[in-house]
Protein backbone atom coordinates (compact mmCIF):
# COMPACT_ATOMS: atom_id res chain seq x y z
CA UNK A 1 0.00 0.00 0.00
CA UNK A 2 2.37 2.38 0.53
CA UNK A 3 3.97 1.71 -2.17
CA UNK A 4 1.00 3.34 -4.80
CA UNK A 5 2.96 6.64 -5.41
CA UNK A 6 6.12 4.82 -6.47
CA UNK A 7 4.45 2.40 -8.69
CA UNK A 8 2.55 5.15 -10.16
CA UNK A 9 5.38 7.17 -11.94
CA UNK A 10 6.98 3.97 -12.36
CA UNK A 11 4.52 2.65 -14.78
CA UNK A 12 4.40 5.76 -16.62
CA UNK A 13 7.90 5.73 -17.05
CA UNK A 14 8.77 8.67 -15.15
CA UNK A 15 10.91 6.94 -12.89
CA UNK A 16 13.81 4.75 -13.60
CA UNK A 17 12.83 2.48 -10.65
CA UNK A 18 11.11 2.24 -7.78
CA UNK A 19 13.39 4.75 -5.84
CA UNK A 20 11.68 7.12 -3.54
CA UNK A 21 15.13 10.05 -3.81
CA UNK A 22 13.56 10.11 -8.02
CA UNK A 23 10.57 11.86 -7.43
CA UNK A 24 10.55 15.39 -7.98
CA UNK A 25 8.90 17.94 -5.89
CA UNK A 26 7.29 22.13 -7.01
CA UNK A 27 6.51 24.11 -3.47
CA UNK A 28 3.80 26.59 -2.86
CA UNK A 29 2.24 26.75 -5.93
CA UNK A 30 -0.83 28.68 -4.93
CA UNK A 31 -1.13 30.85 -8.14
CA UNK A 32 -2.32 30.44 -11.61
CA UNK A 33 1.18 31.34 -12.57
CA UNK A 34 3.17 29.08 -10.57
CA UNK A 35 0.76 25.98 -11.60
CA UNK A 36 1.32 26.62 -15.65
CA UNK A 37 5.18 26.84 -14.61
CA UNK A 38 4.84 23.44 -12.63
CA UNK A 39 2.32 21.52 -14.71
CA UNK A 40 4.74 21.90 -17.83
CA UNK A 41 7.98 21.14 -15.68
CA UNK A 42 9.93 18.16 -15.29
CA UNK A 43 8.45 17.68 -11.02
CA UNK A 44 6.40 14.22 -10.41
CA UNK A 45 4.67 16.52 -7.00
CA UNK A 46 2.92 19.56 -7.10
CA UNK A 47 2.71 20.75 -3.47
CA UNK A 48 -0.02 24.02 -2.78
CA UNK A 49 -1.67 25.36 0.38
CA UNK A 50 -4.81 25.70 1.39
CA UNK A 51 -7.13 28.13 2.79
CA UNK A 52 -10.59 29.16 2.87
CA UNK A 53 -11.06 32.90 1.34
CA UNK A 54 -11.20 36.01 3.95
CA UNK A 55 -14.29 36.89 1.56
CA UNK A 56 -17.66 35.79 0.46
CA UNK A 57 -17.97 33.37 -1.48
CA UNK A 58 -16.20 31.12 1.03
CA UNK A 59 -14.28 28.28 -0.53
CA UNK A 60 -11.16 26.63 -0.28
CA UNK A 61 -8.24 28.78 -2.23
CA UNK A 62 -4.41 28.21 -2.52
CA UNK A 63 -2.65 30.73 -0.51
CA UNK A 64 -0.46 30.41 2.59
CA UNK A 65 -0.76 32.18 5.57
CA UNK A 66 -1.61 34.95 6.56
CA UNK A 67 -2.72 35.22 2.71
CA UNK A 68 -6.70 34.84 2.50
CA UNK A 69 -6.80 36.02 -1.08
CA UNK A 70 -5.78 34.21 -4.43
CA UNK A 71 -6.37 34.13 -8.15
CA UNK A 72 -7.06 30.28 -8.16
CA UNK A 73 -9.27 28.46 -6.11
CA UNK A 74 -8.58 24.74 -5.12
CA UNK A 75 -11.73 23.31 -7.64
CA UNK A 76 -10.09 25.32 -10.23
CA UNK A 77 -6.94 24.09 -9.32
CA UNK A 78 -7.68 20.50 -9.07
CA UNK A 79 -9.51 20.52 -12.62
CA UNK A 80 -5.78 22.23 -14.65
CA UNK A 81 -3.85 19.36 -12.63
CA UNK A 82 -6.12 16.78 -13.49
CA UNK A 83 -5.46 17.15 -17.13
CA UNK A 84 -1.44 16.68 -16.63
CA UNK A 85 -1.49 13.56 -14.09
CA UNK A 86 0.90 14.78 -11.70
CA UNK A 87 0.68 13.80 -8.23
CA UNK A 88 -0.92 16.12 -5.70
CA UNK A 89 0.23 17.36 -2.34
CA UNK A 90 -2.24 19.26 -0.36
CA UNK A 91 -1.10 21.05 3.14
CA UNK A 92 -3.13 22.58 5.84
CA UNK A 93 -2.26 25.13 8.01
CA UNK A 94 -6.02 25.28 9.97
CA UNK A 95 -9.11 23.15 10.24
CA UNK A 96 -11.31 25.66 9.05
CA UNK A 97 -10.73 24.54 4.54
CA UNK A 98 -10.02 20.90 6.11
CA UNK A 99 -13.45 19.63 5.33
CA UNK A 100 -14.87 21.42 2.38
CA UNK A 101 -11.62 20.97 0.73
CA UNK A 102 -12.44 16.92 1.63
CA UNK A 103 -15.89 17.16 -0.02
CA UNK A 104 -14.63 18.48 -3.06
CA UNK A 105 -11.57 15.83 -3.57
CA UNK A 106 -14.16 13.41 -3.05
CA UNK A 107 -16.10 14.37 -6.03
CA UNK A 108 -13.08 14.86 -8.08
CA UNK A 109 -10.26 12.10 -7.08
CA UNK A 110 -12.94 9.46 -6.14
CA UNK A 111 -11.15 6.92 -8.71
CA UNK A 112 -7.58 6.15 -7.71
CA UNK A 113 -5.80 8.25 -10.52
CA UNK A 114 -2.93 10.15 -10.18
CA UNK A 115 -1.17 10.30 -6.17
CA UNK A 116 -2.79 12.37 -3.56
CA UNK A 117 -1.26 13.42 -0.41
CA UNK A 118 -2.99 14.94 2.57
CA UNK A 119 -0.62 17.29 4.40
CA UNK A 120 -1.20 18.09 8.25
CA UNK A 121 1.24 18.87 11.16
CA UNK A 122 -0.48 17.25 14.30
CA UNK A 123 1.83 16.91 17.13
CA UNK A 124 4.29 19.83 18.08
CA UNK A 125 8.10 18.50 17.40
CA UNK A 126 11.32 19.75 18.53
CA UNK A 127 11.67 23.72 18.19
CA UNK A 128 7.96 24.11 17.46
CA UNK A 129 6.17 27.01 18.12
CA UNK A 130 3.21 26.54 15.73
CA UNK A 131 0.13 25.40 16.95
CA UNK A 132 -0.66 22.09 15.33
CA UNK A 133 -3.73 21.08 13.78
CA UNK A 134 -5.61 18.53 16.27
CA UNK A 135 -5.05 15.25 15.34
CA UNK A 136 -8.45 13.69 16.07
CA UNK A 137 -10.35 16.69 14.66
CA UNK A 138 -8.11 16.12 11.55
CA UNK A 139 -8.14 12.42 10.94
CA UNK A 140 -11.88 12.57 11.22
CA UNK A 141 -12.38 14.86 8.72
CA UNK A 142 -10.04 13.34 6.35
CA UNK A 143 -11.38 9.21 7.27
CA UNK A 144 -13.87 9.17 4.08
CA UNK A 145 -10.72 10.14 1.50
CA UNK A 146 -10.09 6.89 -0.70
CA UNK A 147 -7.34 4.80 0.45
CA UNK A 148 -5.41 5.63 -1.69
CA UNK A 149 -4.32 8.59 -0.65
CA UNK A 150 -1.60 9.23 1.47
CA UNK A 151 -2.00 11.40 4.74
CA UNK A 152 1.42 13.19 5.55
CA UNK A 153 1.14 13.74 9.37
CA UNK A 154 4.21 15.75 10.74
CA UNK A 155 5.09 17.70 13.60
CA UNK A 156 5.70 21.38 13.91
CA UNK A 157 9.42 22.01 14.25
CA UNK A 158 11.97 24.97 14.72
CA UNK A 159 15.72 25.07 13.97
CA UNK A 160 18.47 27.51 15.03
CA UNK A 161 21.62 27.79 13.68
CA UNK A 162 24.95 27.91 15.93
CA UNK A 163 22.69 25.71 18.62
CA UNK A 164 22.36 21.85 19.46
CA UNK A 165 19.06 21.56 17.99
CA UNK A 166 17.45 19.01 19.66
CA UNK A 167 15.96 15.71 17.74
CA UNK A 168 12.75 14.24 17.59
CA UNK A 169 12.03 12.49 20.91
CA UNK A 170 10.95 9.21 21.99
CA UNK A 171 7.43 10.53 23.11
CA UNK A 172 6.87 11.93 19.64
CA UNK A 173 7.58 8.93 17.90
CA UNK A 174 5.49 7.08 20.05
CA UNK A 175 2.74 9.30 20.36
CA UNK A 176 2.39 9.75 16.81
CA UNK A 177 2.41 5.96 16.06
CA UNK A 178 -0.38 5.49 18.45
CA UNK A 179 -2.32 8.04 16.55
CA UNK A 180 -1.40 6.24 13.31
CA UNK A 181 -1.86 2.79 14.49
CA UNK A 182 -5.09 1.59 13.29
CA UNK A 183 -5.24 4.06 10.21
CA UNK A 184 -6.63 2.70 7.21
CA UNK A 185 -4.37 4.84 4.43
CA UNK A 186 -0.78 4.84 3.92
CA UNK A 187 1.08 7.38 6.38
CA UNK A 188 4.33 9.27 5.56
CA UNK A 189 5.95 11.44 8.04
CA UNK A 190 7.48 14.70 6.61
CA UNK A 191 10.61 15.34 9.06
CA UNK A 192 13.49 18.05 8.87
CA UNK A 193 16.66 17.29 7.11
CA UNK A 194 18.74 19.20 9.97
CA UNK A 195 17.34 17.05 12.82
CA UNK A 196 18.07 13.80 11.54
CA UNK A 197 21.01 12.82 12.73
CA UNK A 198 20.02 13.09 16.18
CA UNK A 199 17.02 11.08 15.34
CA UNK A 200 18.22 8.34 13.60
CA UNK A 201 16.65 5.84 16.75
CA UNK A 202 13.51 7.41 17.49
CA UNK A 203 12.81 7.36 13.54
CA UNK A 204 13.94 3.67 12.40
CA UNK A 205 11.59 2.70 15.01
CA UNK A 206 9.06 4.19 13.87
CA UNK A 207 9.30 3.27 10.37
CA UNK A 208 9.54 -0.64 11.62
CA UNK A 209 6.19 -0.22 13.18
CA UNK A 210 4.24 -0.97 9.74
CA UNK A 211 4.96 -1.49 6.23
CA UNK A 212 2.71 1.67 5.57
CA UNK A 213 4.72 3.81 7.19
CA UNK A 214 7.35 6.06 4.86
CA UNK A 215 9.97 9.13 5.41
CA UNK A 216 9.43 12.70 3.66
CA UNK A 217 12.97 14.52 3.93
CA UNK A 218 12.60 18.41 3.85
CA UNK A 219 14.32 21.24 4.66
CA UNK A 220 13.70 24.81 5.86
CA UNK A 221 15.08 27.71 3.67
CA UNK A 222 18.11 28.63 6.41
CA UNK A 223 18.43 25.57 7.30
CA UNK A 224 22.43 24.18 7.42
CA UNK A 225 21.80 20.91 5.49
CA UNK A 226 24.30 18.18 6.00
CA UNK A 227 23.85 15.44 3.40
CA UNK A 228 25.80 13.06 4.84
CA UNK A 229 23.35 13.14 8.07
CA UNK A 230 20.82 11.22 5.35
CA UNK A 231 22.99 8.71 4.80
CA UNK A 232 22.50 6.39 7.65
CA UNK A 233 19.02 6.09 7.09
CA UNK A 234 19.38 4.68 3.08
CA UNK A 235 21.56 1.97 4.52
CA UNK A 236 18.79 1.10 7.38
CA UNK A 237 15.64 1.59 5.23
CA UNK A 238 15.06 -0.11 1.48
CA UNK A 239 15.17 2.92 -1.52
CA UNK A 240 11.44 3.01 -1.92
CA UNK A 241 10.54 3.98 1.41
CA UNK A 242 12.30 7.39 1.92
CA UNK A 243 11.43 10.60 0.02
CA UNK A 244 13.27 13.67 -0.02
CA UNK A 245 11.38 16.90 -0.50
CA UNK A 246 14.53 18.97 -0.91
CA UNK A 247 15.51 21.99 -3.21
CA UNK A 248 16.64 20.82 -7.08
CA UNK A 249 20.17 21.88 -6.30
CA UNK A 250 20.51 19.68 -3.14
CA UNK A 251 18.64 17.07 -4.43
CA UNK A 252 21.47 16.82 -7.21
CA UNK A 253 24.00 17.02 -5.22
CA UNK A 254 22.41 13.99 -2.85
CA UNK A 255 22.24 11.64 -5.66
CA UNK A 256 26.17 12.46 -6.61
CA UNK A 257 26.55 11.30 -2.58
CA UNK A 258 24.37 8.49 -2.83
CA UNK A 259 26.28 7.38 -6.53
CA UNK A 260 29.52 7.59 -4.95
CA UNK A 261 28.61 5.72 -1.99
CA UNK A 262 26.86 2.97 -4.53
Amino acid sequence: MSEQTLEYFWSRREIMKRNAAEVRWSHAVNSRSRLTEALTGPTHMIEADIVMRGRDPKEPIMAHPPDTESDITLKEWLEKVKEYNKGIKLDFKSMEAVFPSVVLLEEMLAQPSCPLWINADILSGPGGKATPLEPQAFLSAVRTLPTHAVLSLGWTTGWTAGIDNAGYSWNMVRVMEEICRDLKHPVTFPVRAALLAQSLSQLTWLLQQSHRYTLTVWTGQEDTLILQDLLPYRKEFDISRIYYDLPDSQRTELSMTLQDKN
